[in-house]
């Protein structure tokens, strides 16, 4: 489980960096902060979504598991925006904060529920 997690965790590095930058470019064009959160998670969660499939996971990358991967991801992304636009949190908390609980919560949904082997 700990060289799965390393293997998602790297891929989550490209991912967040990806995420940030969207994240910041929209901001800075007058995005509130939940549709900017949104807007880069949909860019970012496709290529962590394939890569992890292939290179963590080693799955099949179906419709079904996007669908289920996006739309719990984008639950989160969402509600971390939105609580940030409610407390007026700065945006750079609001990324760190999506980035740990995206990592942590994304790799337990993905290996528990999305990519998991039926025995």
């Amino acid at each position: 489980m700990l060289k799965l997690f390393a293997r998602y965790s790297s891929i989550g590095v490209i991912n967040t960096l990806l995420h940030w930058a969207v994240f910041a470019l929209l901001y800075a064009l007058g995005s509130s902060q939940s549709i900017a959160n949104v807007a880069a998670f949909c860019l970012a969660v496709t290529f962590s979504f394939y890569a992890n499939a292939r290179w963590t996971f080693n799955s099949e990358a179906t419709g079904k598991r996007y669908s289920l991967y996006v739309i719990f991801m984008g639950a989160v992304a969402l509600g971390i925006g939105h609580l940030a636009d409610r407390i007026v949190l700065n945006p750079l908390i609001t990324l760190i904060t999506f980035s740990l609980v995206s990592l942590i919560a994304g790799f337990i949904y993905s290996h528990f529920i999305v990519f998991r082997i039926k025995k």
